[in-house]
């Protein structure tokens, strides 16, 4: 697919910035990481060429000077919160990270127990990761924060946390998800480090919303539909405003409790470093947007999709009807419809045609829209994966790339072995057919040779996918959305 962003160039300039920033406050950075570290779909999506890993990749870059803390919350480890994306509980996400990063030779010396007061799971967790030979520590739950500032800045507030030893001039402080508590981390670290005579400073890197991008910018919009159960919202920094008299964008977040950091800092160093939120941001990816109509139509696609995800989260009792009316309301100033996204369209019109089966349309990399619907042998999704597929090999449409008499044992297997509701094909297991045949079959060779071409292409379904179709969909890097609809 098309590129509007120049990673290449992000890796370096981003690397560059990140060293600027640590010389600027001499012996130590603490750098809070928001977002994530790799994995990060949501800005490979609105900044295509932009690689999910990039910001590990740029870490990596310094990583004989960095080392990484992860930061988990008490209260998150109490009530086994789960990271969506992943369905995993955050405490096993602390594990899964550390691994991530060492494979990578990235130093992780401790992990940070947040908001700590005396919860009997934090303890344990804590003990467990000991055992492990991973260094913890606790910080504790100060009353009043962040607005009681002189007990914040005092013995009995910061300096009664645990001081995390770190060896590095980079401190990277991550967290398996938002609420974590990084920057309380960060500001306590400060804090800590300053009664020992050493000269640290605070930095925060956000991805998004893009400070150097108007307010209005699709891609910043995007960022707010991605928010919306946090109820994020994009502002103009009036602090930068007002110190350089120049127009930068922050989050109402940031700008809201920035006179309480101003006031933390003051207390830790007699004044501020910083005039802004903006000030306080590293994030150069604004600087790297080579195309800016490709992304400009990623990110309003990715509004789309965020919408109707929001609605089948809703439809599933997973989200409110406050995010879905965001979302909706986004649209709006975006002046967009869901008919912006031709697969939605085409889908629709599929639908119509069968007399109401569920449809699925994909649009491949050269804008050809192929449709399909469901049958008694396969679903929409799995019915769509083979019509592309031959369309991409060259194939004529009314060649069958899996015979019916190899279809039927397997939906039998499924209804009357494994005691399955739905003896339809899903993806993976057409896939897998598809994988036996081309031993033999130089068509079903073919057509698993086409499967890279899918990387970046779009699909939509009027029915919600099964968690299997789902996740094919992801590992092959198409974009999925679909209606709120239950199969019926």
């Amino acid at each position: 697919m098309k590129h509007g962003f120049d990673n290449e160039k992000y890796l370096r300039i981003q690397s560059e910035h990140i060293k600027e920033r640590i010389s600027q406050f001499g012996d130590k950075l603490y750098l809070e990481f928001g977002g994530k570290l790799f994995d990060d779909y949501h800005a490979s999506r609105v900044l295509p060429g932009f690689e999910p890993d990039s910001k590990l990749k740029m870490l990596m870059q310094l990583r004989d000077d960095a080392e990484i803390v992860i930061v988990i919350s008490a209260v998150d480890i109490e009530k086994n919160k789960v990271r969506a994306d992943l369905g995993i509980t955050y405490d096993v996400d602390v594990l899964r990270l550390r691994e991530e990063f060492m494979k990578r030779g990235l130093q992780v010396n401790s992990v940070v127990i947040t908001h700590f007061n005396g919860q009997a799971s934090a303890v344990a967790y804590r003990e467990r990761l000991e055992r492990m030979g991973i260094n913890v520590y606790y910080l504790y739950l100060i009353e009043g924060y962040p607005t009681n500032v002189e007990l914040i800045c005092s013995d009995e507030g910061f300096g009664k946390n645990e001081y995390v030893k770190t060896t590095k001039p980079l401190v990277v402080v991550t967290a398996p998800g938002p609420g974590s508590g990084k920057m309380a981390a960060c500001l306590s670290q400060l804090y800590q480090e300053n009664k020992r005579g050493v000269k640290a400073g605070y930095a925060k890197f956000e991805t998004f919303p893009i400070w150097s991008l108007p307010l209005k910018h699709p891609v910043n919009v995007a960022y707010e539909a991605a928010t919306a159960d946090l109820n994020d919202v994009n502002m103009i920094d009036p602090f930068h405003l007002e110190a350089y008299g120049k127009t930068t964008v922050n989050y109402n977040r940031d700008i809201e409790i920035f006179p309480v950091l101003n006031a933390i800092f003051e207390g830790i160093y007699g004044e501020n470093p910083y005039k802004s939120p903006t000030d306080m941001g590293v994030n150069m990816a604004g600087f790297c947007i080579c195309d800016d109509d490709v992304c400009c139509k990623a990110s309003l696609d990715e509004i789309i999709r965020r919408y109707y995800n929001t609605l089948c989260s809703y439809a599933q009792g997973k989200a409110s009807e406050k995010e879905v009316n965001k979302i909706a309301l986004l649209m709006k100033q975006a002046k967009i419809s869901t008919a912006h996204r031709r697969t939605t369209v085409a889908a629709h019109e599929r639908q119509e045609q069968e007399g109401g089966a569920h449809s699925a349309a994909i649009e491949l990399e050269d804008n050809t829209i192929i449709t399909a619907h469901t049958s008694d042998l396969l679903g929409p999704s799995a019915a769509l994966l083979l019509n592309a597929l031959k369309h991409l090999a060259g194939i004529d449409h009314s060649i069958r790339l899996i015979p019916q008499e190899m279809i039927e044992p397997i939906q039998r297997t499924k209804v009357n072995m494994l005691h399955g509701s739905n003896p339809r094909l899903h993806t993976d297991e057409v896939l897998v057919a598809l994988s036996l045949l081309s031993l033999s079959d130089e068509n079903c060779r073919r057509a698993l040779d086409c499967l890279p071409l899918l990387d970046g292409c779009q699909v939509h379904a009027t029915v919600m996918l099964s968690e299997v179709d789902r996740k094919i969909f992801k590992k092959l890097g198409i974009g999925l959305t679909t209606d709120p609809v239950r199969k019926g």
